[in-house]
């Protein structure tokens, strides 16, 4: 471990280098996650694959949680190096074999693979940071990751339609691919005398992870199948991930218990409150409110950059206290779920879910990276890998559970009109409710992961 001294700056010396690559890899992956979007009903047609329209969706967020744990297992026990390389060259790789694939199974092994890959580094990501950034300085670089999303969720859409439009879908894929190359470059001083031995205790869990991803991949399908078929697997499927995530997470993640644990909870329930009332909020304003699809965007664009204003204040150096600032991100995001959801009532001015989506981007602004400070400052550097591991397995499962029973619940009231909506959204009001009311417990002693 050799963390570069106090008085460094993210773009000054050592940590520059680190931080403009990072920075540039998180974007890539971000802007992949917004752009595929936009490209894959082009693509679902060029291939002939409408029918596999939904698992090249599902796949990467099934695989990412595989890759989050091989990461976490291998850093704390080799070091973040060959995970972090490793990761990125999966990424690499599955995008070229993404952007040149015949046919759509072709391209939904591209898509697994880029999901392993993405889970990876993201972990190995988090370890690089614990072990070579100094303490002071986290805040600002995790400030910095999550700023990284606004730029491709403002711009991807638009550059990645450019892209199918005027020299092919393919390239939405092959352009990140080659430019992943040098951010990764940049990174690779940072990851020079990391490595080191140490017993692999968490080889235990890949089958578990293994489970979990299959789980997640079932949930996602579950919504695209008819009712009672659909409702058995999402049954089946949400079983197994319930039983994966216990192994999977630290002991009494679940119940929120002080410490690691309700870190780890935190970052589910935020991530699973936000995303879903995020999925119903532009549908809900053009359908029923009358916005066009650009108007009814610009509300989730305004969220991604008070997302970005949250974020710079809890890296400020004269920032609220950790406690304060979940308490203070929590309750926004809560209260802007509630305010978008009041928009089914056609009575409640269109106003209202701007203002309140405001609030939640800047709510989680204030406690992602918070989070992600956290958990590497509760945990020995040996835990490092499995702590943000579990932090990020958690945002995605949690998600993924979030999203499905808010999915499968719309489809089935969707002839209900307003009250499809106000059930879907109430999905969301329930994580972040119990976020609320588990936001004091995060800041305390180390807990191990497991």
């Amino acid at each position: 471990m050799h963390t570069i001294a106090a008085p460094e700056r993210l773009l000054r010396g050592p940590l520059r280098t680190l931080t403009v690559g990072s920075v540039a890899l998180v974007s890539l992956a971000a802007f992949e996650a917004v752009a595929v979007a936009t490209a894959m009903p082009t693509v679902a047609v060029a291939l002939d694959g409408l029918s596999a329209y939904g698992l090249a969706f599902g796949l990467p967020l099934a695989t990412s949680v595989l890759g989050m744990v091989v990461a976490g297992t291998w850093s704390d026990a080799r070091g973040p190096a060959w995970a972090m390389r490793v990761g990125v060259g999966l990424f690499v790789v599955a995008l070229l074999v993404a952007g040149s694939a015949p046919s759509m199974p072709v391209f939904a092994i591209g898509r697994a693979v880029q999901g392993l890959g993405s889970g990876m580094f993201s972990v190995a990501l988090y370890v690089v940071v614990g072990h070579v950034v100094p303490q002071a300085q986290r805040p600002k670089i995790f400030a910095a990751f999550a700023a990284a999303w606004v730029l491709p969720a403002v711009v991807g859409p638009l550059v990645a339609g450019l892209l199918v439009e005027r020299v092919g879908w393919r390239w939405v894929f092959l352009v990140a691919a080659v430019l992943a190359v040098p951010a990764a470059l940049l990174v690779e001083p940072a990851l020079r005398g990391l490595a080191r031995r140490a017993p692999a205790a968490g080889i235990g869990q890949v089958p578990w992870a293994v489970g979990a991803a299959l789980g997640a991949t079932g949930l996602h399908q579950a919504g695209q199948l008819p009712p009672v078929p659909g409702l058995l697997l999402g049954v089946a499927a949400t079983v197994a991930v319930l039983v994966s995530v216990a192994r999977l997470l630290p002991r009494g993640t679940l119940r929120g218990r002080p410490g690691m644990p309700a870190v780890i909870a935190l970052r589910g329930l935020i991530a699973a409150a936000f995303f879903a009332g995020e999925a119903f909020l532009p549908l809900l304003l053009s359908r029923e409110r009358g916005l066009s699809p650009t108007a009814a965007g610009l509300v989730i664009t305004v969220a991604a950059l008070s997302w970005a204003t949250g974020s710079w204040i809890q890296g400020r150096r004269r920032a609220p206290s950790p406690t304060l600032r979940l308490r203070l991100g929590t309750a926004s995001i809560a209260s802007g779920v509630l305010a978008a959801s009041a928009v089914v009532i056609p009575a409640v001015p269109v106003v209202v879910a701007v203002i309140g989506w405001l609030a939640a981007g800047l709510g989680m602004g204030l406690a992602y990276p918070t989070l992600s400070v956290l958990v590497l400052e509760l945990s020995p550097p040996t835990e490092q890998g499995a702590n943000s591991s579990a932090l990020q397995i958690a945002e995605a499962l949690f998600s993924a559970v979030a999203l499905a029973a808010s999915g499968a619940l719309f489809a089935a009231l969707v002839g209900a009109g307003p009250v499809a909506y106000a059930v879907g959204f109430a999905v969301a009001v329930v994580p972040a409710a119990l976020a609320v009311s588990i936001a004091g417990r995060a800041v305390g002693t180390r807990d191990p992961v497991r």
